[in-house]
């Protein structure tokens, strides 16, 4: 049984991942952030607002890297309101008995509240957004949700406002699920937040609802011969193109167009130019 019957299909259009000038041979450089949230029903593909939210999406990323969100589970679902994860992992997933939790630990502290940070992002559906304790607006740590309404009205203004940090450009179909629960799809109490009143994602289907996450996590390295490698996370099903430019504005050449796999893609530009602007965009 599916987990609900219709699904919504994206409209197609392109999105630039990454963008940034390689002034000359030199370390690694890294550049911008995209993230997919992996579900037992499908993915959830994310924009991370790396510039206009610095402080926060530097933060989730640190929990990603870490390691310290694997074997997570979503504990916290209000249907038209949030699902929520970031708190709790499952000591016990490989072994597929749920027998206790743990907890994902505050490792980097709390940070600083940037709702009025940069351009004011609502909390709309389908944004990501991080979540807080009510003691004070500069409370976040690890635990983030999904907005699954238009929550702005209530969100940005309450305890300073929470702030946005990503927004989900693919898989809404995906997010749609946790608004259409069915008979067939039961969910259980067991709360692991307060309110108690507050339905987790635990359902008699799939169990307790994992959530992986991958970035894109691209990267460009100078090699000793002049060249650069141009390496990235691929978008699994969809057309990925490595693009550049020598001039600004700029005129985008293509270097290389492949389908994605989900896998580790590497491209080597040969040129030993003294300045190139790169770009990544996927076909969605």
């Amino acid at each position: 049984m599916p987990f609900f019957a219709e699904d919504f299909v994206p409209q197609v259009f392109s999105r630039t991942l990454l963008a940034l000038i390689l002034l000359s041979p030199g370390p690694l450089l890294h550049a911008g952030t995209y993230v997919q949230f992996r579900l037992p029903f499908g993915d959830v593909e994310v924009e991370l607002f790396d510039e206009d939210k610095p402080i926060t999406t530097r933060n989730f990323l640190r929990y990603v890297q870490s390691g310290l969100y694997e074997d997570m589970f979503l504990h916290r679902w209000l249907p038209g309101f949030v699902v929520q994860g970031g708190g709790f992992f499952d000591p016990f997933r490989p072994t597929n008995t749920f027998f206790a939790f743990g907890v994902i630990p505050a490792a980097f502290g709390q940070i600083t509240n940037e709702f009025n940070v940069g351009p004011r992002i609502g909390n709309t559906y389908g944004t990501l957004a991080m979540a807080k304790t009510p003691d004070g607006p500069n409370t976040a740590s690890s635990q983030w949700f999904f907005n699954l309404g238009n929550n702005s009205t209530n969100l940005d203004n309450q305890n300073g406002g929470f702030t946005v940090f990503g927004r989900v450009i693919r898989g809404t179909n995906i997010l749609n699920r946790f608004n259409n629960p069915s008979p067939t799809n039961a969910l259980f109490i067991l709360s692991l937040d307060p309110p108690l009143d507050e339905m987790p994602v635990v359902s008699n289907q799939f169990g307790i609802v994992h959530c992986d996450i991958s970035l894109l996590n691209v990267q460009v390295a100078a090699l000793q011969s002049g060249a650069r490698e141009i390496s990235w996370t691929s978008v699994a099903a969809k057309t990925n193109r490595v693009q550049y430019t020598t001039n600004l504005p700029p005129v985008w050449h293509t270097l290389l167009t492949t389908n994605g796999t989900g896998a580790r893609f590497r491209v080597t530009d040969p040129a030993d130019a003294p300045q190139r602007f790169y770009r990544v965009r996927v076909d969605f």
